[in-house]
């Protein structure tokens, strides 16, 4: 399986890499939010700023997509959950929204999961896929505007990532499907707006020009 970046891509793919990370501190917060994935690197990290002394409490939340099915048999939020405990996390800290299969479920889901449970939340941190972080975001803003929101991934490089993930064509799909949902979802209502710089918007267009087609947003 291919993991190495072809370099007639390499450039633009890093654009995308680097538009989609906000790039900010880690806050302290009242809850940490695993956002369900193909990448178990995100309850990995959500263990580590949990030992960290980030949050108290953590909310796994996904069932499953297309994507994560075979990996994940027992839905995105268990496996997240054992991962997570496995690393030492207590259980009892941990709760899991079994249901969602999209980023805005995934958010009112958990909403709704932390008011039923009589959790008081002012501000949480979504941890996700690096390359999801502005997506969340903008759909957090719009569906729990109410609580500060600050966003994270583990920290690694593109190349590393793409490594740790094993499959070059997969991170570069979802590079460019998350940035297509940066353009389109705010006009479905599904997000806020966000400024695109001309040089991320050019290389979307010639990754879509170059084949990585699989997770755009089809037309209705």
């Amino acid at each position: 399986m291919n993991i190495k970046l072809p370099r007639e891509i390499e450039a633009d793919v890093q654009t995308l890499w680097d538009y989609q990370d906000l790039h900010q501190e880690p806050q302290r917060c009242d809850v940490g939010i695993g956002l369900g994935s193909h990448d178990l690197g995100v309850a990995v990290y959500t263990a580590e700023l949990y030992h960290r002394g980030l949050f108290p409490r953590i909310v796994f939340t996904g069932a499953n997509a297309p994507t994560t099915v075979e990996r994940f048999p027992r839905g995105e939020a268990v496996h997240y959950r054992e991962e997570a405990i496995r690393l030492g996390v207590p259980p009892e800290v941990i709760l899991t929204e079994t249901r969602a299969t999209n980023t805005g479920q995934n958010i009112e889901f958990t909403r709704d999961l932390l008011r039923s449970s009589g959790i008081d939340v002012q501000a949480v941190m979504l941890i996700s896929r690096p390359y999801q972080q502005r997506r969340a975001y903008a759909t957090c803003k719009l569906l729990w505007p109410e609580v500060g929101v600050t966003c994270g991934s583990r920290p690694l490089p593109l190349a590393e990532y793409i490594e740790s993930i094993g499959n070059v064509d997969r991170v570069v799909n979802m590079l460019v499907g998350d940035t297509h949902r940066i353009i389109e979802y705010p006009k479905l209502g599904f997000a806020i707006p966000q400024p695109m710089p001309d040089d991320v918007h050019a290389a979307f267009e010639r990754l879509v020009g170059a084949g990585f087609t699989t997770r755009l947003v089809r037309a209705t």
